[in-house]
């Protein structure tokens, strides 16, 4: 493996830039948006109805943290900019998140995530986003492996991770750990090798 950090990617739409705080603030509130939220936040339910804790005062200081850490060459999270030709406003805008995170203690093997503006979804940003951090991932940091996976009903991200080649491993039924979304859901889990990735002509 290379730790080479998050470098910056450039697609034919889209730049995944390093996290830094001139974009942090509107990341925040995209994810504050019920409909990205309900998928992407775990584990705070026990500030699920305060409203304090959430507001930018307080989360600021989380952000500020994790833009600490972005420089870190094991680290691998990207705001991904959707350049001006795309945006609505003419000028480059910050429409979410991309990241691969450690998956266990084999630092080989990554999870990934992501998050966008729903402004923006529908038009394919997130799996040109998703594709050119796991060819990152694959090619120039070397890993082994992706197993992550998403709740069955948010469909946009499992037609995503199926659209990228991964092979659906299972499913799995338990009490959501979503901060905003109480009861019982059905995860899909998918998987993608190097091998894999590299043996359909990602080469």
């Amino acid at each position: 493996m290379n730790f080479i950090g998050s470098r910056t990617i450039e697609t034919d739409r889209l730049v995944l830039r390093k996290s830094t705080m001139a974009e942090q603030k509107r990341l925040w509130e995209i994810l504050m948006l019920p409909e990205v939220n309900k998928w992407y936040l775990v584990g705070a339910k026990k500030h699920a109805n305060d409203k304090e804790y959430w507001t930018w005062e307080v989360q600021e200081k989380f952000y500020q943290a994790k833009v600490d850490k972005a420089g870190n060459e094991d680290v691998f999270y990207w705001s991904i900019f959707l350049k001006a030709d795309y945006t609505n406003s003419g000028k480059e805008e910050v429409i979410g998140q991309v990241s691969a995170q450690e998956y266990g203690e084999d630092l080989s093997v990554r999870d990934v995530g992501w998050y966008l503006d729903p402004t923006y979804q529908g038009k394919g940003y997130a799996s040109e986003a998703a594709c050119a951090m796991i060819d990152y991932m694959f090619k120039k940091v070397e890993i082994e492996k992706i197993i992550s996976g998403a709740v069955k009903d948010n469909v946009a991200s499992c037609r995503v991770f199926e659209k990228l080649g991964f092979d659906k491993i299972g499913e799995e039924t338990h009490d959501s750990n979503y901060t905003f979304y109480d009861g019982t859901l059905t995860f899909s889990k998918y998987e993608l090798t190097r091998k894999k990735y590299l043996s359909n002509g990602n080469n």
